[in-house]
Order: C-alpha cells, then sequence, then structure tokens
C-alpha cells in the first residue's frame, strides 16, 4: 500500500471510529465530523449493544495499531491481573516500546513509530530491541541508536517538531528529547494514558464472546 493510500485508510477508518488516528486526520475530521459514505452526514440509527461494544474494542484497537490476535492476549493478561480489567488492559498496552517511542515524541504517528522500532533505529538500555509488542519495564532507558540520531526524522523529533500534534508527555515517562532518550519511570495509569475509550464496553465485548 502506498503512503497516499495508507493515509487515505487511516482518515476514513478514523472517521468510521470517530477518532482521529493520525494528524492528518484530526485536521479532516475537524472540517467532516460524520462517518464515511453516503450516509455519513444522516444521524446513525440506534445501535445495538453488541455494535457499540465492537466499536469501542475497534477504537482501542486502531490507537495502538495492533491486530486482534495481540488485543485478545493482552485482555487475557489482563484479566488475570489485580485490580480492573479494562484499565489493566490500557497500561500494558502503554507499555509495548512502539507506544512509549511515539509518547516520548520520538514518532508523529504510531506506524512512524512502529517502523523506528522494526528498522532497529531504537534501543532498550543499549541493546537493539525491533519488536514493536516488546513490553518496557518500569526503570528501562529507551535511546535512539547513535548512528541514526543524523537522521531527518530524529533531528526533527530532537527539535520537538512533533509537539504541536502529541499529546503532552505523560507522567510515567522521563524524557530529554534533545537527547533522545526517555525512561519509563513507573507503570503508566489508565487516567494518564492519551487514548480514547470507554474500557469497561471493551471489557463487555470480550467477556460476552
Amino acid at each position: 500500500m502506498s503512503t497516499t493510500s495508507r493515509t487515505r485508510s487511516q482518515t476514513r477508518r478514523s472517521r468510521a471510529l470517530g477518532i482521529a488516528l493520525t494528524p492528518k486526520a484530526a485536521r479532516y475530521l475537524e472540517k467532516r465530523p460524520y462517518a464515511p459514505g453516503q450516509h455519513g452526514r444522516t444521524k446513525r440509527k440506534s445501535d445495538s449493544d453488541y455494535a457499540v461494544r465492537l466499536r469501542e474494542k475497534q477504537r482501542l484497537r486502531a490507537q495502538y495499531g495492533i491486530r486482534e490476535k495481540q488485543l485478545t492476549i493482552a485482555f487475557a493478561e489482563a484479566r488475570r491481573q489485580d485490580g480492573l480489567t479494562g484499565e489493566n488492559l490500557v497500561e500494558l498496552l502503554e507499555m509495548r516500546l512502539d507506544a512509549l517511542v511515539l509518547r516520548a515524541g520520538f514518532a508523529r504517528t504510531t506506524a512512524q513509530a512502529r517502523q523506528m522500532v522494526t528498522h532497529r533505529h531504537i534501543l532498550i538500555d543499549g541493546k537493539i530491541v525491533d519488536r514493536p509488542s516488546f513490553r518496557v519495564k518500569p526503570g528501562q532507558l529507551i535511546h535512539v541508536k547513535q548512528r541514526s540520531e543524523a537522521m531527518e526524522p530524529f533531528q526533527v523529533a530532537a527539535a520537538g517538531g512533533h509537539a504541536e500534534v502529541l499529546p503532552n508527555v505523560p507522567g510515567y515517562l522521563e524524557v530529554e528529547l534533545d537527547k533522545l532518550q526517555a525512561r519509563l519511570v513507573r507503570r503508566p495509569k489508565r487516567a494518564e494514558v492519551p487514548v480514547t475509550c470507554e474500557v469497561q464496553l471493551v471489557v463487555e465485548y470480550y467477556s460476552g464472546r
């Protein structure tokens, strides 16, 4: 898929889910805050409970850019932990390496963050990690490989070039953007995580299957 096609697809998906998945989609949603298609402007008939839960699950999946199987595995782990399953789920997803690369401001979008990881530009405590799903532990240092620092995307990031399109750095991350490094200081708390999701509906979706 070309970059243009991918951008168009993400914009269309953003409109369908009612959330901005990319900065470009955010601008588009401001102009056209309704679903795609010829009936997008008309008011939706009331959705079934199942449809509402399904859409909420799809919204969470889309914001992290993960496959259904990955979300199902994370949900099973969240359910085994103490505390509220929905909150646990978001907290576990937020500790993915690609999510933290985005939150730290190294990348502009989730897709770009994932690409940086898979192309072996990102290190954890000095070792290359090329799995976007890698679970970062509190205390670990995320940083850009020295040989990659001079590349344009990282120079833009180090200069704070993504600040206008990203949320503020959350409290569970300590970031030194000019050094292209960030440390996960503790486990994220759901209330701090900048994703739009009614987590209880996601729990109900999986519990009802």
